[in-house]
């Protein structure tokens, strides 16, 4: 490494109290702004111009900006690897299976070797090497579809198969794409094969051609510098708020002595900000990669028919609204690292399940044993991804048994009580979630079940309080609960009906003509929509069953 180029990080870092490593990392997102504006400029009809600075500027980082020399190695291996399984096992139905075996298994030496050094402020090769799974997984799994015929492949699997390998140096560009080195976001082969191309940017049919995004002299990729430099100042904003609020909200204070001088209510408070400002890292760091993906173009997401807007969140990986705000546990996770949920859905969970069958519990299973396998082996990762798993059991029961009492029986849409549901399950999702969530930053299996003892095991006891109700007679009561409500609701819809009716529906003109015929009418529409409603309500309980 340049001593003069590792020189100024180690003066800053002694000032300001960082890591000179965390530095350079930061450094290296914002160096990405500009280089992303150059990667764009490179003509088009020379994407492999485009492969070979993105290359060179990766090997700059690795071994240039952080000395990763055996980092790069353990890169190459896995990339290489990957590369040739896919060359000549393409025409086996292993071939993939093959390549997920090697890339978990050079994946964890690296997760163990990390874990003895025991260096948490220090950048190694595993954040890369994590994305890259995910890529080259992802890869394997497109060049398998390829071979298969097209009556096989779901629609996804169709736009992301690859009839052929691609050349060597198509293919270290893709693993080597610099503004998404170290920390994502991951994205498939046909994604990038069609930024380089360009022929991501054609205009689908139903857009007229007047709708045009605006683009820069003869280059096909629209302008993205404006939503590029929003996600910029968004990334150092959360940076920002992250360096000025760890230190009173650093997950250390659990497990200090003095976590225990406050009050139960202090102590699930402070939980709850360690969380929050742990999470204020992850938003900054992935709206800076993200940014640097849109300015070089490859974050581009389509235009909208009607607008003519330009749409720039295809690599989006974090959306914190969501997350700070969701009510349910399905809507945290979905907001939460999104890329590595799409590759697990998309090459984990419906790839272990039989073609023509629904993904069941073992396809649930091995999906959350591949995410722990993929983050690696601290215990304090496979506390949070269990309780994870109860959480989202849990919840899911609350939302069938018990949201239906707050929303109207007929219409389906939310009654005046609704906002009481809302505001519980809020206050639910995100405490419990700051109770999960504290054995991932604390890593430790004593520390984390000592901070989850001095708050009582509270996230813990109310989750399997509420899957034993659930289990138990509890559920048949509520569905009795539930039913009746909807037969006091088809009631009172029977005897509005029946009063309109004998008006006329008309009460300016006076009684009907036909005040009978009327109730008859109005009773038969009433008995089709119970029948109807019934038989839905049938039809999901018994998919249901099966599932």
């Amino acid at each position: 490494m340049l001593y003069s180029l590792h020189r100024p990080f180690e003066v800053l870092a002694e000032t300001i109290g960082a890591s000179s490593d965390e530095l350079k990392l930061v450094s290296s997102f914002l160096l990405s702004y500009p280089l992303a504006g150059l990667l764009k400029r490179i003509p088009d009809s020379k994407p492999q111009q485009k492969n070979i600075f993105s290359i060179g500027i990766s090997i700059f980082y690795l071994v240039g900006l952080f000395d990763l020399w055996n980092g790069a190695l353990t890169l190459l291996v896995s990339s290489g690897g990957a590369y040739c399984i896919a060359t000549f096992l393409r025409n086996s139905t292993y071939m993939p299976w093959v390549a997920f075996a090697f890339l978990m298994g050079h994946m964890s030496v690296s997760h163990i070797w990390r874990q003895l050094l025991n260096n948490p402020t220090g950048v190694d090769i595993t954040g890369a090497q994590m994305v890259l799974v995910m890529k080259l997984s992802a890869f394997c799994w497109n060049v398998a579809d390829g071979q298969l015929p097209e009556d096989q492949l779901s629609d996804f699997q169709k736009d992301r198969m690859l009839k052929e390998v691609p050349s060597v140096v198509d293919f270290t560009g893709y693993v080597l794409f610099f503004p998404a080195l170290f920390a994502g976001p991951a994205f498939d082969y046909a994604e990038y094969r069609r930024w380089i191309d360009t022929t991501m940017f054609d205009l689908p049919a139903q857009v007229d051609p007047a709708k045009k995004p605006p683009v820069r002299k003869k280059r096909r990729i629209p302008r993205s510098g404006t939503p590029a430099t929003l996600k910029a100042l968004t990334g150092l904003l959360w940076i920002g708020l992250f360096m000025w609020l760890s230190g009173p909200y650093s997950h250390e204070h659990l497990v200090a002595d003095s976590f225990m001088t406050y009050g139960f209510v202090r102590r699930v408070w402070m939980l709850y900000m360690t969380g929050l400002v742990a999470r204020f890292k992850y938003y900054g760091v992935w709206s800076l990669t993200e940014g640097a993906c849109i300015l070089a173009g490859l974050g581009y997401a389509g235009v909208d028919p009607v607008t003519g807007k330009v749409a720039w969140n295809r690599l989006q990986n974090i959306d914190p609204w969501q997350v700070e705000t969701a009510q349910n546990a399905r809507g945290y996770l979905s907001g939460w690292n999104m890329n590595t949920n799409n590759w697990l859905r998309n090459y984990v969970y419906l790839r272990v399940t039989p073609r023509g069958k629904k993904p069941g519990f073992r396809a649930s299973m091995i999906t959350f044993g591949t995410s722990a396998l993929w983050h690696g082996f601290y215990p304090g990762y496979y506390l949070t991804f269990l309780l994870a798993s109860l959480i989202q059991t849990a919840a899911k029961h609350f939302r069938r048994h018990v949201r239906p009492f707050f929303m109207d029986p007929l219409t389906g849409g939310p009654s005046s009580k609704k906002w009481i549901y809302d505001s519980a399950t809020y206050v639910a999702t995100q405490l419990t979630f700051a109770f999960a969530v504290c054995p991932f930053l604390i890593l430790s299996m004593s520390e984390s079940l000592r901070v989850w003892a001095r708050v009582y095991f509270y996230g813990l006891l109310w989750t399997v309080a509420a899957l034993i109700f659930f289990a138990s007679p509890g559920k048949t009561m509520l569905r009795r609960q539930l039913e009746k409500r909807h037969g006091r609701a088809s009631a009172r819809m029977v005897r509005t009906i029946s009063t309109d009716s004998m008006s006329g529906g008309h009460p300016i003109l006076g009684i009907s003509k036909d005040p009978e015929g009327d109730i008859t009418e109005a009773l038969e529409e009433l008995r089709a929509e119970v029948e109807a409603r019934e038989k839905q309500a049938k039809n999901k309980s018994s998919e249901k069953k099966k599932a």
